[in-house]
């Protein structure tokens, strides 16, 4: 889609984060032009008062003097050193990178003080920052997550209109572990109905695996106000045979229930240990192996809009 981008300063970088696997979060941007029609942020842009349909993403807000402020933020002595979740609210490698590169020098600046992070995204361009992930990688714990929820193509270019190929995010995933990176695979979120067939999860993992991946993870769809009204309008465009079910299955909740959801764990774990997934650590970056909830990630509205 064709996009605005609006340059403006940031009063501060980083955003403390509760009750998920990292301490910290960093997003040079706020807003995105992939377009996921099952994106969760959409839900903090109603919250926020701006509009989550399709105009959410229309306008990207750069955050320019972002690399100065966290160079001085980590520089505080009360500064710990904590883990650094990047893109936890917009992809960091989303195609105003390529031009403002606010993920490469947040990356540099964490660099340089041997402070652990861990990214996620859907954005190949990562690899063009491989020479500082592995210098990075060398002082300190740096996990790269590449998020591939299906290889289907039709459920990869409907649902995700904005990104690159799956096949084509593997290949930038390979080419990470190659450099001794420890890189793994997000499928995020996974689609009752149109990505939770066996044959298709098994397709993913393989995948990964054979690319180098060292771990997996993934959640469920989640359909809070916001993300809701959104999804459901493009699935009964692109599948109408599947609003019924979606409307039952999320009938008063967003997130289906440990009930509903034990016949898709079972068969990612099981296709996970047949590929000897590393164990979960006490304490691993984020994205280490995968969690037994199955909620999308989600944080806290100043994550988003911080």
């Amino acid at each position: 889609m064709r996009a605005t981008y609006a340059e403006e300063p940031c009063r501060s970088a980083l955003t403390r984060v509760r009750g998920m696997p990292f301490a910290w979060s960093l997003n040079p941007y706020t807003g995105c032009v992939h377009q996921c029609t099952f994106c969760y942020v959409r839900g903090f842009e109603l919250r926020a008062g701006r509009p989550p349909d399709d105009r959410y993403g229309a306008r990207v807000r750069v955050k320019t003097n972002l690399v100065e402020v966290l160079r001085h933020e980590l520089a505080r002595r009360s500064w710990r050193g904590e883990e650094v979740a990047v893109g936890t609210a917009t992809d960091p490698y989303q195609p105003a990178e390529g031009r403002y590169r606010l993920t490469r020098g947040s990356l540099e600046a964490l660099a340089e003080r041997a402070n652990p992070f861990s990214i996620i995204t859907r954005g190949p361009l990562v690899v063009r920052d491989l020479d500082v992930l592995v210098a990075a990688a060398a002082r300190a714990a740096v996990t790269v997550n590449v998020s591939i929820p299906t290889l289907d193509p039709k459920v990869w270019r409907t649902t995700e209109p904005g990104t690159a190929p799956p096949r084509q995010r593997l290949r930038a995933l390979g080419r990470l572990a190659a450099a001794g990176l420890r890189v793994g695979v997000g499928m995020a979120p996974i689609l009752p109905g149109l990505s939770d067939d066996p044959a298709a999860l098994r397709e993913v993992v393989r995948a990964a695996r054979e690319a180098g991946a060292t771990h997996l993870w993934w959640n469920v769809l989640n359909l809070r106000p916001g993300t809701r009204e959104h999804f459901l309008e493009h699935l009964a465009r692109d599948w109408p045979e599947e609003v019924e079910r979606y409307r039952r299955l999320f009938a008063g909740r967003a997130y289906l229930t440990g009930r509903q959801t034990a016949g898709l764990n079972a068969t990612l774990g099981e296709l996970r240990s047949r590929w000897v997934w590393e164990p979960r650590r006490s304490g691993a970056p984020f994205g280490a192996a995968a969690p037994s909830r199955v909620e999308q990630l989600e944080l806290p509205l100043e994550a988003q809009i911080g």
